[in-house]
């Protein structure tokens, strides 16, 4: 079966997003003693709470969507099982941030509206690929 050009669209758009993801991550873990000094407050004691285990997972969360975006884009089924692991590494990543570090005092409400937005497309990720399994669109 042809699948539809919107599986393309968002193959290519979820590649790019889990990129941006790979980026930021890369760039949080560069950040020297003297950038983090330079952060605010309440910022350096957000990276200072964060447990190590919350960065592997947001490693996973990252390099999972990359992988799964290509798996999309080359209309494999593995695509929604590395999905499903992108979001538990979101999920994973989001309680250590907001429940044990209090991510939500620390960084404020535009770190909660953007991981909101994270977890929202790891959602929409899962769901897209499964749908694409059931329609017959992934092989």
């Amino acid at each position: 079966m042809k699948p539809p050009v919107s599986l393309k669209v968002v193959a290519i758009v979820a590649l790019l997003w889990n990129l941006l993801g790979c980026l930021a991550f890369f760039s949080d873990l560069r950040l020297s003693p003297d950038d983090l000094a330079r952060l605010p407050e309440a910022q350096q004691a957000l990276y200072a709470a964060r447990p190590g285990w919350a960065v592997v997972a947001t490693a996973v969360a990252v390099f999972g969507g990359v992988l799964g975006s290509i798996g999309l884009l080359l209309r494999r089924k593995w695509a929604f099982p590395v999905f499903v692991l992108s979001l538990l590494g979101i999920l994973v990543q989001d309680f250590g941030l907001f429940v044990l570090a209090d991510g939500a005092t620390l960084a404020g409400p535009v770190a909660v509206a953007m991981q909101a937005i994270v977890l929202a497309v790891g959602i929409g990720l899962v769901w897209f690929s499964r749908r694409a399994i059931a329609r017959g669109w992934l092989v």
